[in-house]
């Protein structure tokens, strides 16, 4: 059995893992102007980095909103297209190795999948992701580059943007520790650093996904998350979801190839 490559095509950025006796490998991630540039140039950048002849890859196997862009075979290749909600859930339960999840995909919005073994479905999703950080980031802070945002981030203090319950009540409320967020930017002042709205920015933009996220579970009986996405990146994760884990007594889990999961489900669903 040939090379089967899984390709996960955003409208600028490309993700793209090779399948190899079932075991993906050596994912990466490419950007460029278009879908197709961006397609093209990581499918070639793949093969070339691995030296992998094109005669070795069985199958191609799209998922994304870019794919829709892409007509026919990729280089000759024989390439199916995957529906990006089943690509979700295979690469997160691959990489997480959770039969049971909510798969929680945080690309420019953030969309939710239920996996219980091989049965999935898309529950829904919100319109908060990477492009709500970047747009008000852009207004705000004058960049959009989610490295930069979040540098900035890291030395600021979500305190000083947003309202906590202890600072609307000299009491803990029920089940609400002090520290939790009342109201996201309630708290902004005119003069705010720009470290202490980045750092508001991202905790807006994870805080809601998480809380999204445990709504979405309401009557299913799942406590475990699977973060998949470039966003499950930044280090603020590790702070927020945490919190969020010990407020609604849930699970939030990042695999170690959380950005490229999409891409090895991709890969994964061939022959299926």
């Amino acid at each position: 059995m040939g090379i089967i490559i899984g390709i996960d095509v955003g409208i600028s950025t490309t993700k793209i893992v090779g399948l190899r006796d079932g075991k993906p490998s050596a994912p990466i991630r490419i950007t460029a102007a278009d879908p197709i540039t961006s397609l093209y140039g990581a499918f070639g950048k793949y093969l070339h980095d691995n030296e992998i002849e094109l005669s070795e890859v069985e199958h191609v196997m799209l998922t994304g909103v870019g794919a829709a862009y892409v007509k026919g075979n990729v280089y000759g290749v024989n390439t199916t297209r995957c529906d990006e909600f089943v690509a979700d859930a295979l690469g997160a339960r691959y990489e997480s190795h959770l039969d049971h999840a909510i798969v929680v995909s945080m690309g420019t919005g953030t969309s939710f999948v239920m996996c219980n073994g091989d049965d999935i479905s898309h529950i829904g999703g919100i319109g908060i992701g990477g492009g709500t950080l970047q747009g008000l980031s852009r207004i705000m802070l004058n960049t959009a580059d989610i490295k930069q945002i979040s540098a900035l981030a890291m030395q600021g203090d979500s305190s000083h943007i947003n309202l906590r319950i202890g600072d609307i009540t000299a009491q803990p409320l029920p089940g609400l520790p002090m520290e939790a967020t009342a109201s996201l930017f309630a708290s902004a002042k005119n003069d705010a650093s720009k470290e202490d709205i980045a750092a508001g920015i991202i905790t807006m933009v994870l805080q809601s996904i998480g809380s999204a996220a445990v709504l979405a579970a309401q009557g299913t009986g799942c406590r475990d998350m699977v973060l998949i996405g470039h966003l499950s990146l930044l280090p603020q994760c590790k702070e927020i979801f945490p919190a969020l884990e010990k407020l609604y007594k849930v699970r939030f889990h990042i695999p170690k190839y959380s950005q490229y999961c999409t891409a090895i489900g991709a890969a994964l669903a061939y022959g299926k």
